[in-house]
């Protein structure tokens, strides 16, 4: 096992002489998923269902070469990084989360839950940095990781599927349709809840950076843009994709795919959304446009995630369970892509007045 040594510049861009996306050398060989690039340098951590997590380093001309590799003792479902990009957080299937230093190489636990823990979630507040954990118990918990007893513990209606943060906005998705809005300064509490604007199950829930609204993707191919405060409630709004029409005559009986991802580009407030369709959609949420599609592997896109300037999109190809265990049939590839990004795919087009 590889680990960090002294961090390297971090290219501007990815490119490639033929243009094309780029493979990550020695992928994890099970379904992938969860995707997460340092905000300091380019790494990019990858959670997978054979209970590891993998830290690789992406070169310049989108080369990459694993650093570090760490283990749970069930399938990994989220990882995150700590604000300085010196520590990796992941959550898994053991009911655990557990913290990576990059530096030192080492891991240890820092947080239990009574069932898996579904999503990981770094905070910076003001006073600091705290671990955020969301589990199938019901529970979100909150953590100083140098203790061993949670900060607080938030009791939810059901569980947790999904949540997001962008300080002092945290939204929370789970079982049953049901989103809880919580404003950090009071973390406690919720100061707003809803039943998700769409019908079918919650797959993802994804904050704006400006911490203003979130998006929210199903299992039916939809995804719903909202705004919190009521001011802005006339801005929200929702619509379909990925989905295919079985054929011209049947536009009325189209096949629907689950939404697994949906990742904000940190510049410019665009946003990426993939699909159990193996494709991957840029939108522009202010313009209501679709900025790009592409078709890139078959096979489901399970997660998905930008660099800290948003110059390369990582996007895992995997099963993705949409389907269940009698989904998992043997061949399905397991992936990792890098996109170089163009600024005419992420870049807001100008609003017509």
């Amino acid at each position: 096992m590889a680990f960090f040594g002294s961090a390297t510049p971090a290219p501007a861009n990815v490119s490639t002489s033929a243009d094309k996306d780029v493979e990550v050398a020695d992928p994890p060989p099970d379904s992938i998923s969860s995707l997460a690039f340092s905000p300091a340098v380019d790494y990019l951590a990858a959670g997978s269902w054979d209970n590891n997590v993998r830290i690789y380093e992406v070169g310049a001309n989108g080369q990459t070469q694993g650093k570090a590799m760490y283990s749970h003792q069930g399938p990994v479902m989220s990882v995150c990084w700590n604000k300085e990009g010196t520590k990796i957080i992941s959550g898994g299937g053991d009911n655990a989360a557990r913290l990576f230093d990059v530096q030192t190489g080492q891991a240890q636990q820092v947080a239990q839950h009574d069932a898996p823990i579904k999503v990981v979630k770094w905070v910076e507040t003001p006073q600091g940095g705290i671990l955020a954990t969301g589990s199938w118990d019901k529970t979100i918990k909150y953590w100083d990781t140098r203790s061993s007893a949670p900060v607080s513990t938030v009791t939810l209606p059901e569980r947790c599927y999904t949540f997001d943060v962008a300080w002092p906005l945290m939204v929370v998705g789970t079982a049953e349709r049901h989103i809880q809005i919580f404003n950090l300064t009071n973390p406690n509490t919720a100061y707003k809840t809803m039943v998700s604007p769409l019908k079918w199950q919650t797959r993802v829930v994804s904050c704006f950076p400006a911490g203003n609204g979130f998006a929210v993707g199903s299992v039916e191919g939809r995804v719903a843009i909202q705004y919190v405060d009521e001011k802005d409630s006339q801005n929200n709004f929702s619509f379909k994709c990925h989905r295919r029409d079985q054929s011209p005559a049947t536009k009325d009986q189209s096949l629907v795919y689950a939404v697994n991802d949906i990742s904000f580009h940190p510049v410019h407030g665009t946003f990426s959304t993939c699909g159990s369709d193996g494709t991957i959609n840029f939108w522009d949420k202010d313009s209501r446009v679709r900025l790009k599609t592409f078709d890139p592997c078959p096979g489901p896109i399970s997660a998905s995630a930008f660099n800290r300037t948003g110059s390369i999109f990582a996007y895992a190809v995997s099963y993705d369970w949409s389907k269940g265990h009698s989904g998992m049939t043997p061949g399905h590839p397991n992936k990792i892509m890098l996109h170089a990004t163009k600024d005419e795919e992420v870049k807001k087009r100008t609003q017509k007045r």
